[in-house]
């Protein structure tokens, strides 16, 4: 319709011009002494049209070609810029598909531009990584240690890097950096708690590991593994005497003592050292609050010396345990040793033999058969020693 518009008023007016032309009587004089021209006026109109029409061409054409070079130098810009953009996407897209030496070439490439420099730096050095090759891996970090805009993702890829290549140094090194920018989002304490798992800074690990907890960030397994993991360590380091272990357990939150995990290796830790009382008293707790097996054997192992009130306290309160779970092989077992230990014969044998019957597990028979044999032995029972010997031996050799 537009198209039909125009074609009218073209129509309308090339025939305004042919009437008005046609009945125009006027002429043109253009004298310069000695010479004169006289045209129509219709023709002066036409020459002074085409003259304008020339000259106006002449004008854009002169003008075109003075922005030739700017316009080639942009056209060059665009084409790069469209080369480079096209090899950061393969970049990305062959680092997601696993084909490392193409994405590092592709950041090469990509890198060309310098807004996406520091980008391809990123994927080209996760790109190293992947190959094993740390020194090309370090030379893409290092070409934008200078960009601030970047410091951030730059330091939190190293980080990644180095604790994915088992270097805790050098990874701790670029978190402290990383907090010193105020950086302290989840992921990089994730990455915190990793180095400093490998680098066996246990107290470190449990701070961490307690503020994952609090925003969700960890795995409940995950989190109860670590702290077993950092309590054992910390516990069972033998360079404790009982100053440091006790003031070791005094930095422990109430939480953690009772668990049954770090209750056993605490109470083993401070049996060792002799500090049996100590280690009864964190037993105990434990089992008030979760029943557990290796913290009523380590139970076992404090006890007091024959004859004493706290002997007999624990053979009452394995007595009243005993009680509540009367299959328990575990509790029969330590309770049976208790009874040894203060020389009630009827009762330890009685309990040992229960334990004996009840024991499901191998590590339990041959320590029940281990008490009957001593029991036996402590009564001039030769042959029934024996045969508990016997038996303990044919547990351990099968």
């Amino acid at each position: 319709m537009r198209i039909f518009l125009w074609l009218v008023a073209l129509m309308a007016i090339a025939v305004g011009m042919a009437v008005g032309l046609h009945s125009n009587p006027g002429n043109v004089v253009l004298f310069y002494p000695p010479y004169r021209v006289d045209i129509s006026l219709n023709l002066f109109v036409l020459l002074t049209i085409l003259a304008f029409a020339v000259l106006y061409f002449t004008i854009r054409a002169i003008r075109a070609t003075q922005k030739m070079p700017g316009r080639v130098a942009h056209y060059r810009l665009q084409r790069r810029e469209r080369e480079a953009n096209k090899a950061l996407r393969e970049a990305q897209k062959a680092l997601f598909e696993g084909r490392f030496g193409h994405a590092e070439k592709a950041a090469q490439r990509a890198g060309d531009l310098p807004e996406n420099a520091g980008l391809a730096a990123l994927i080209g050095a996760r790109a190293a990584h992947r190959m094993r090759q740390g020194a090309r891996r370090d030379t893409w970090l290092a070409r934008i240690a200078g960009d601030n805009s970047l410091k951030v993702a730059r330091l939190m890829t190293t980080t990644e890097l180095l604790v994915d290549d088992h270097k805790p140094d050098a990874a701790l090194a670029a978190v402290t950096e990383l907090n010193a920018s105020g950086t302290r989002h989840i992921h990089a304490l994730q990455l915190s708690l990793r180095a400093n798992q490998q680098a066996r800074n246990w107290p470190e690990v449990l701070r961490l590991v307690k503020l994952l907890d609090k925003r969700r960030a960890l795995h409940p397994a995950l989190s109860t593994r670590l702290r077993e993991l950092a309590y054992d360590s910390l516990l069972s380091d033998p360079a404790h005497d009982s100053e440091s272990l006790l003031r070791l357990w005094a930095t422990v939150p109430a939480e953690d003592r009772k668990t049954p995990f770090v209750a056993a290796r605490a109470a083993h830790a401070f049996n060792q050292r002799a500090l049996h009382e100590q280690a009864r008293m964190i037993a105990e707790k434990s089992l008030d609050f979760e029943w557990d097996e290796r913290v009523i054997a380590v139970y076992g192992d404090s006890a007091a010396g024959a004859g004493s009130q706290a002997l007999l306290a624990q053979i009452e309160a394995c007595e009243e345990w005993l009680k509540q779970r009367p299959t328990d092989a575990a509790l029969a077992l330590t309770l049976g040793a208790l009874c040894l230990r203060q020389k009630l014969w009827g009762k330890a044998q009685r309990y040992l033999e229960q334990a004996l019957s009840d024991a499901g597990e191998q590590s339990q028979l041959r320590s029940t058969h281990l008490k009957l044999a001593q029991l036996h032995e402590a009564l001039q029972q030769q042959e029934q020693a024996a045969f508990h010997y016997k038996q303990c031996a044919l547990l351990v050799s099968a």
